[in-house]
């Protein structure tokens, strides 16, 4: 993004965290590192789980165990998440940010990879 005057829509919003699941709540703030630890952001009407310190990147956070399911289950995870995934680096990139998907097995990154070799996701490790 160019120096100039960002849509307001696109300024990052610290929310509190969605929900009660902590552990992947601590993943999403220590892993990247997460800019405001103990919230989600919003970005143009969207929640990310973070926004990293010291560049223009936000974090989508996956904690499942993904690599102990079933094939079928985890064909279904996926069709689930793809969209959503692509919604969000959507917006994060009409806004000016990069995007990066945190998964915590290889399987999961595998997987999402096999969908689309443009995703940008790194295996956090993190455990549920």
């Amino acid at each position: 993004m160019t120096t100039e005057r960002r849509r307001p829509e696109c300024e990052p919003i610290p929310v509190p965290h969605a929900g009660g699941d902590d552990p992947h709540n601590e993943c999403a703030d220590k892993y990247p590192p997460n800019r405001y630890p103990g919230k989600d952001v919003l970005v143009d009407g969207k929640r990310f789980d973070a926004l990293q310190v010291g560049v223009r990147v936000l974090w989508e956070i996956k904690t499942d165990r993904f690599d102990t399911y079933h094939d079928f289950v985890q064909e279904q995870a996926i069709r689930k998440e793809y969209p959503l995934l692509q919604e969000e680096r959507t917006i994060a990139e009409a806004c000016g940010y990069g995007f990066v998907v945190g998964v915590s097995t290889q399987a999961h990154k595998d997987a999402l990879l096999a969908e689309d070799l443009t995703l940008n996701i790194v295996v956090t490790g993190c455990k549920r």
